[in-house]
């Protein structure tokens, strides 16, 4: 079990977009743990997919998806034996999940369905005599039946059948990476009484509102369920139903249409399920290809220094687009933050520091550096301005090392000035120019090393000029 921690404080610096590693100060990336690592101020845009655990060769993974269509088609069984006022509690007690995480939400914090909409989902139950008798298989059809249920519902019914599992999944991950736990209360469904309980547990807990956290499993993720009402009215609807020069009726009629014609929601769904190889958990960040990133590299070349022609914007919207795959896995893209300086609109680019290197270990103990930020500038020529701009927000929210990415090399009098002000302050800003970003490119083309190990390259030629 993992170390509990009660009092643990942060320190005052504000990290953009913190992770739950990020407050405990532990040094893991996003692709080296087997879970979401969850933020602590806003949702994983990520779902959990029910049809990734049936389609799943392990068979824990195949069992949890028995008990998540049993604990669903048990609702069934309470409405046609005259407890629809039970079965309506335990669903609209399951239709959000706060504790995951997962979704749109910029708070953490979902809504339960209505008394309403949760009457509507339990009527499938008696209208659909199909259902009435045999249940669900793959209860996310009910998106295919029920206007404004869809993958954030799902996902959260899922979790909240399940989330026994993932108490325990949590505990083990927290054991793992030694992340702190607390004691706390959790509701979770018993599958003997087949309702919602108050539990006592150890769980890691959000700082700011002491709520508990579940972890969830990257490979039960994706960003759209496998089964959703887009791809049945798109690929299947569309295609199979309509005849030739007939135009897509509303949704509202196509979902009436489905709960009259339910033999053709099964022949969607076994198409499903025939082509549930090509079903896969979708990764929180894909790195570009490296065509794609040679390309990028000769759009960047080809365009002017300066504003004209909005050359600026199309320079950063391509820088930012090409370094986070750059330096993935190293470095985890946090956020791409536009402020306004003077009435300036500026493009940042953040990422977390992991440490997963040694020099970015470094970096972390030597300048204070949680997060390490990205300034861009289009110009021919780097100003003193540009470094003071710089150096006004290398503070205690990003630490004191930043990297500013230009087009050309800096003339000799702002090197002086980055040193004078490593001499006065112990900031660091290294400069990364066009010549460093084909570097990275080559690198990341021939695999041969990392790419991010340029940035270190930089910041040894920079402590080679600072004095002793």
């Amino acid at each position: 079990m993992g170390f509990i921690g009660i009092n643990i404080e942060m320190d005052n610096m504000a990290i953009i977009r913190p992770r739950l590693n990020d407050y405990y100060n532990i040094p893991v990336t996003q692709n080296e743990v087997d879970f979401a690592i969850p933020y602590l101020d806003e949702d994983i845009p990520l779902y959990l997919d029910p049809f990734l655990l049936w389609k799943s060769p392990s068979q824990q993974d195949n069992s949890l998806h028995t008990a998540i269509t049993n604990c669903f088609n048990n609702l069934g069984k309470l409405v046609t034996t005259g407890k629809e006022s039970v079965a309506l509690d335990i669903l609209i007690q399951s239709s959000e999940c706060n504790e995951v995480g997962l979704g749109n939400s910029k708070k953490r914090k979902g809504t339960c369905i209505g008394e309403k909409k949760g009457l509507e989902i339990l009527s499938l139950f008696k209208d659909i005599p199909q259902i009435k008798e045999s249940g669900f298989v793959h209860f996310e059809e009910i998106q295919l039946y029920v206007e404004s249920i869809s993958k954030d519902r799902v996902s959260d019914i899922a979790c909240n059948f399940i989330k026994s599992f993932l108490i325990d999944f949590t505990l083990e991950q927290c054991d793992k990476y030694n992340i702190p736990i607390d004691r706390t209360k959790i509701k979770v469904y018993d599958y003997k009484t087949h309702n919602f309980i108050d539990e006592e547990t150890y769980l890691p807990q959000n700082p700011s509102t002491r709520e508990p956290i579940l972890l969830v499993p990257k490979r039960w993720l994706r960003f759209v369920p496998w089964i959703n009402s887009e791809d049945y009215c798109d690929n299947f609807f569309a295609k199979k139903i309509l005849k030739p020069g007939e135009i897509l009726p509303d949704r509202i009629k196509i979902l009436s249409y489905n709960r009259n014609n339910y033999d053709q929601i099964q022949t969607y769904l076994k198409i499903k399920e025939r082509s549930s190889k090509d079903c896969a958990n979708d990764p929180l960040f894909t790195s570009i290809p490296i065509l794609s990133a040679k390309n990028k590299i000769s759009t960047i070349l080809k365009i002017p220094t300066g504003k004209d022609g909005n050359a600026d914007k199309k320079y950063e919207n391509n820088i930012c687009q090409l370094l986070p795959s750059i330096f993935y896995p190293h470095l985890d893209f946090a956020s791409e933050q536009s402020r306004t300086d003077s009435g300036i609109l500026i493009r940042d680019l953040i990422f977390y520091n992991n440490r997963s290197l040694s020099f970015l270990q470094y970096f972390y103990d030597e300048y204070n550096c949680r997060q390490i930020v990205f300034e861009l500038k289009n110009v021919k020529e780097l100003l003193p301005e540009h470094i003071n701009q710089v150096n006004r927000y290398l503070c205690e929210q990003f630490g004191k090392f930043g990297i500013i990415v230009t087009r050309n090399p800096p003339l000799p009098k702002i090197v002086r000035n980055t040193i004078n002000l490593w001499g006065g302050n112990r900031k660091c800003i290294l400069i990364l120019s066009d010549s460093d970003i084909i570097q990275m490119c080559n690198i990341y083309e021939n695999k041969q090393r990392f790419p991010i190990e340029v940035i270190n390259k930089k910041y040894v030629e920079f402590t080679r000029l600072c004095p002793s």
